[in-house]
Protein backbone atom coordinates (compact mmCIF):
# COMPACT_ATOMS: atom_id res chain seq x y z
CA UNK A 1 0.00 0.00 0.00
CA UNK A 2 1.40 3.44 -1.30
CA UNK A 3 1.14 5.98 1.17
CA UNK A 4 -1.19 8.26 -0.86
CA UNK A 5 -3.35 5.13 -0.45
CA UNK A 6 -3.22 5.54 3.34
CA UNK A 7 -6.34 7.29 4.92
CA UNK A 8 -5.30 10.17 5.77
CA UNK A 9 -7.95 12.90 8.13
CA UNK A 10 -9.56 15.17 6.23
CA UNK A 11 -10.35 18.14 8.18
CA UNK A 12 -14.01 20.70 7.56
CA UNK A 13 -13.18 23.85 7.90
CA UNK A 14 -14.92 24.06 11.50
CA UNK A 15 -12.57 21.04 12.18
CA UNK A 16 -9.63 22.90 11.33
CA UNK A 17 -10.44 26.28 13.11
CA UNK A 18 -10.79 23.89 16.36
CA UNK A 19 -7.65 21.74 16.11
CA UNK A 20 -5.87 25.21 15.46
CA UNK A 21 -7.32 27.02 18.26
CA UNK A 22 -7.17 24.00 20.77
CA UNK A 23 -2.87 24.82 20.52
CA UNK A 24 -3.88 27.73 21.86
CA UNK A 25 -0.97 29.24 19.86
CA UNK A 26 1.13 31.81 20.84
CA UNK A 27 2.92 32.42 16.73
CA UNK A 28 1.38 31.03 13.69
CA UNK A 29 3.51 30.98 10.61
CA UNK A 30 1.91 30.67 6.98
CA UNK A 31 3.34 29.87 4.17
CA UNK A 32 1.06 31.88 0.89
CA UNK A 33 1.19 30.44 -2.63
CA UNK A 34 -1.50 27.70 -2.58
CA UNK A 35 -1.98 27.88 1.50
CA UNK A 36 -3.80 31.46 1.31
CA UNK A 37 -4.37 32.32 -1.39
CA UNK A 38 -4.66 29.87 -4.65
CA UNK A 39 -1.47 29.82 -7.63
CA UNK A 40 1.65 30.27 -8.18
CA UNK A 41 2.42 34.70 -6.87
CA UNK A 42 6.09 34.77 -7.56
CA UNK A 43 5.65 32.95 -11.04
CA UNK A 44 2.92 35.00 -12.03
CA UNK A 45 4.56 38.24 -10.85
CA UNK A 46 7.49 37.51 -13.07
CA UNK A 47 5.32 36.62 -16.59
CA UNK A 48 3.19 39.74 -15.46
CA UNK A 49 6.06 42.20 -14.89
CA UNK A 50 7.60 40.74 -18.03
CA UNK A 51 4.37 41.31 -20.28
CA UNK A 52 4.45 45.09 -18.15
CA UNK A 53 7.72 45.48 -19.42
CA UNK A 54 9.06 46.09 -16.27
CA UNK A 55 12.37 43.42 -17.30
CA UNK A 56 14.59 43.78 -19.99
CA UNK A 57 14.37 42.01 -23.11
CA UNK A 58 17.77 40.47 -22.32
CA UNK A 59 16.82 39.56 -19.01
CA UNK A 60 13.46 38.13 -19.70
CA UNK A 61 14.99 35.56 -21.93
CA UNK A 62 17.28 34.51 -19.64
CA UNK A 63 14.99 34.10 -17.10
CA UNK A 64 12.78 31.68 -19.55
CA UNK A 65 15.59 30.01 -20.30
CA UNK A 66 16.06 29.23 -16.86
CA UNK A 67 12.97 28.60 -15.59
CA UNK A 68 12.65 26.29 -18.66
CA UNK A 69 15.78 24.63 -16.93
CA UNK A 70 14.09 24.24 -13.78
CA UNK A 71 10.71 22.51 -14.74
CA UNK A 72 13.34 20.31 -16.31
CA UNK A 73 15.15 19.11 -13.35
CA UNK A 74 18.16 20.38 -14.44
CA UNK A 75 18.34 24.04 -12.15
CA UNK A 76 17.22 23.55 -8.09
CA UNK A 77 14.22 25.15 -6.44
CA UNK A 78 16.68 27.56 -4.01
CA UNK A 79 18.12 28.38 -7.30
CA UNK A 80 15.17 29.65 -9.87
CA UNK A 81 13.57 31.59 -6.44
CA UNK A 82 16.21 33.72 -6.42
CA UNK A 83 16.85 34.66 -9.79
CA UNK A 84 13.52 35.54 -10.37
CA UNK A 85 14.47 37.98 -8.44
CA UNK A 86 17.47 39.05 -9.42
CA UNK A 87 15.88 39.54 -12.58
CA UNK A 88 15.18 43.07 -11.42
CA UNK A 89 18.39 44.38 -11.02
CA UNK A 90 18.92 48.00 -11.54
CA UNK A 91 15.01 48.60 -11.17
CA UNK A 92 14.39 51.36 -8.27
CA UNK A 93 12.65 49.50 -5.47
CA UNK A 94 10.14 51.49 -5.32
CA UNK A 95 8.84 50.67 -8.44
CA UNK A 96 8.84 46.78 -7.78
CA UNK A 97 6.77 47.91 -4.76
CA UNK A 98 4.03 49.23 -6.33
CA UNK A 99 3.91 47.16 -9.26
CA UNK A 100 3.57 44.34 -6.92
CA UNK A 101 0.55 46.06 -4.95
CA UNK A 102 -0.75 46.30 -8.45
CA UNK A 103 -0.61 42.97 -9.17
CA UNK A 104 -1.46 41.25 -6.07
CA UNK A 105 -4.54 43.57 -6.19
CA UNK A 106 -5.38 42.33 -9.45
CA UNK A 107 -4.49 38.87 -10.36
CA UNK A 108 -4.40 37.47 -6.88
CA UNK A 109 -6.83 38.97 -4.21
CA UNK A 110 -9.71 36.91 -5.90
CA UNK A 111 -7.98 33.59 -5.40
CA UNK A 112 -7.98 34.04 -1.30
CA UNK A 113 -9.21 31.01 0.24
CA UNK A 114 -12.13 32.43 2.11
CA UNK A 115 -11.99 29.22 4.87
CA UNK A 116 -7.80 30.83 5.54
CA UNK A 117 -9.00 34.18 5.31
CA UNK A 118 -11.56 33.71 8.28
CA UNK A 119 -8.55 31.27 10.29
CA UNK A 120 -6.15 34.34 9.94
CA UNK A 121 -9.01 36.61 11.19
CA UNK A 122 -9.74 34.86 13.99
CA UNK A 123 -5.83 34.00 14.86
CA UNK A 124 -5.29 37.87 14.87
CA UNK A 125 -8.48 38.85 16.96
CA UNK A 126 -6.73 36.36 19.62
CA UNK A 127 -3.43 38.15 19.53
CA UNK A 128 -1.16 35.23 17.91
CA UNK A 129 1.41 36.89 16.32
CA UNK A 130 1.20 36.25 12.27
CA UNK A 131 4.65 35.11 10.28
CA UNK A 132 4.64 34.56 6.57
CA UNK A 133 6.89 32.61 5.19
CA UNK A 134 6.92 32.04 1.20
CA UNK A 135 9.84 31.68 -1.36
CA UNK A 136 7.61 33.81 -3.68
CA UNK A 137 9.59 37.95 -3.89
CA UNK A 138 8.91 40.19 -0.59
CA UNK A 139 7.32 42.79 -2.62
CA UNK A 140 4.34 40.74 -3.63
CA UNK A 141 4.00 38.90 -0.06
CA UNK A 142 4.42 41.98 1.93
CA UNK A 143 1.43 43.14 -0.40
CA UNK A 144 -0.40 40.26 0.03
CA UNK A 145 -0.62 39.33 4.25
CA UNK A 146 -0.59 43.26 4.92
CA UNK A 147 -4.84 43.11 4.80
CA UNK A 148 -4.14 40.15 7.56
CA UNK A 149 -2.26 42.49 9.76
CA UNK A 150 1.22 40.74 9.05
CA UNK A 151 4.23 43.51 8.88
CA UNK A 152 6.61 43.55 6.54
CA UNK A 153 8.94 42.94 9.59
CA UNK A 154 7.33 39.36 9.87
CA UNK A 155 7.58 38.34 6.33
CA UNK A 156 10.57 36.02 5.58
CA UNK A 157 10.48 36.02 1.45
CA UNK A 158 12.86 35.91 -1.45
CA UNK A 159 14.82 39.27 -0.37
CA UNK A 160 17.89 41.20 -2.48
CA UNK A 161 19.77 43.81 -1.16
CA UNK A 162 18.75 47.29 -2.12
CA UNK A 163 21.79 50.02 -2.25
CA UNK A 164 20.81 53.18 -2.85
CA UNK A 165 17.21 52.32 -3.71
CA UNK A 166 17.92 50.27 -6.35
CA UNK A 167 18.01 46.47 -6.27
CA UNK A 168 21.22 44.33 -6.45
CA UNK A 169 21.63 40.45 -7.23
CA UNK A 170 22.98 40.07 -3.90
CA UNK A 171 20.38 37.92 -2.05
CA UNK A 172 19.54 38.46 1.48
CA UNK A 173 17.31 35.24 2.06
CA UNK A 174 15.90 32.85 -0.48
CA UNK A 175 13.17 30.56 1.89
CA UNK A 176 12.25 27.34 0.38
CA UNK A 177 12.76 23.56 1.60
CA UNK A 178 15.18 23.34 4.36
CA UNK A 179 15.63 27.07 3.90
CA UNK A 180 12.44 28.09 5.52
CA UNK A 181 12.90 26.51 8.59
CA UNK A 182 16.52 28.27 8.65
CA UNK A 183 14.82 31.54 8.28
CA UNK A 184 12.48 30.75 10.93
CA UNK A 185 15.15 29.52 13.28
CA UNK A 186 17.41 33.18 12.69
CA UNK A 187 14.23 35.38 14.13
CA UNK A 188 14.17 32.98 16.96
CA UNK A 189 11.45 30.76 15.72
CA UNK A 190 13.17 27.18 15.95
CA UNK A 191 9.27 25.69 17.02
CA UNK A 192 6.53 28.04 15.78
CA UNK A 193 3.33 26.70 17.68
CA UNK A 194 1.50 26.07 14.35
CA UNK A 195 2.46 26.28 10.73
CA UNK A 196 0.84 26.36 7.58
CA UNK A 197 1.81 24.72 4.16
CA UNK A 198 0.93 23.59 1.00
CA UNK A 199 4.37 22.16 -0.51
CA UNK A 200 6.55 19.34 -0.42
CA UNK A 201 8.96 22.87 -0.27
CA UNK A 202 7.48 23.58 3.59
CA UNK A 203 7.82 20.29 4.81
CA UNK A 204 11.03 21.18 6.72
CA UNK A 205 9.08 24.09 8.48
CA UNK A 206 5.91 22.05 9.00
CA UNK A 207 7.93 19.80 11.08
CA UNK A 208 9.72 22.24 13.53
CA UNK A 209 6.14 23.15 13.86
CA UNK A 210 4.41 22.73 17.52
CA UNK A 211 1.40 21.54 15.45
CA UNK A 212 1.86 21.06 11.37
CA UNK A 213 -1.36 22.31 9.73
CA UNK A 214 -1.27 21.06 5.70
CA UNK A 215 -3.53 23.04 3.59
CA UNK A 216 -4.44 22.09 0.01
CA UNK A 217 -0.81 19.44 -0.10
CA UNK A 218 0.58 18.93 -3.15
CA UNK A 219 0.84 15.41 -4.19
CA UNK A 220 4.32 15.05 -2.43
CA UNK A 221 2.84 16.70 0.83
CA UNK A 222 -0.16 14.35 0.99
CA UNK A 223 2.45 11.31 1.05
CA UNK A 224 4.19 13.43 3.61
CA UNK A 225 1.00 13.79 5.61
CA UNK A 226 0.36 9.88 5.45
CA UNK A 227 3.94 8.75 6.54
CA UNK A 228 3.85 11.28 9.78
CA UNK A 229 -0.11 10.74 10.69
CA UNK A 230 -1.09 14.58 9.82
CA UNK A 231 -4.43 15.37 8.64
CA UNK A 232 -5.07 17.98 6.15
CA UNK A 233 -7.78 20.33 4.98
CA UNK A 234 -9.12 21.47 1.35
CA UNK A 235 -10.15 25.10 0.91
CA UNK A 236 -13.66 24.67 -1.03
CA UNK A 237 -12.02 26.76 -4.08
CA UNK A 238 -9.54 24.19 -4.38
CA UNK A 239 -11.70 21.52 -4.73
CA UNK A 240 -10.51 19.62 -8.39
CA UNK A 241 -7.93 21.62 -8.38
CA UNK A 242 -4.71 19.87 -8.76
CA UNK A 243 -1.97 21.40 -6.48
CA UNK A 244 0.98 21.03 -9.44
CA UNK A 245 4.34 22.18 -7.52
CA UNK A 246 7.24 22.64 -9.61
CA UNK A 247 10.39 21.01 -8.13
CA UNK A 248 8.23 17.92 -6.89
Amino acid sequence: MTPTKVEIPRWSAAELEQLVFAVNPQVAVFDCDGTIWGGDAGYGFMVWSIEQGLVSRTASDWIDTRYRAYLAGNISELEICGEMVQIYAGLREQELRTAAAEFFRTEIRSHIFVEIAQLIDGLRTRGVKLWAVSSTNKWVITEGVRQFGIPEERVLAVEARIESGLVTTDLIDVPTDEGKANSLRRVGLSRPDAVFGNSIHDLAMLDIAGKAFPINPSPALLEACAKRHWGYFRPAAAEGVIAAVSGE
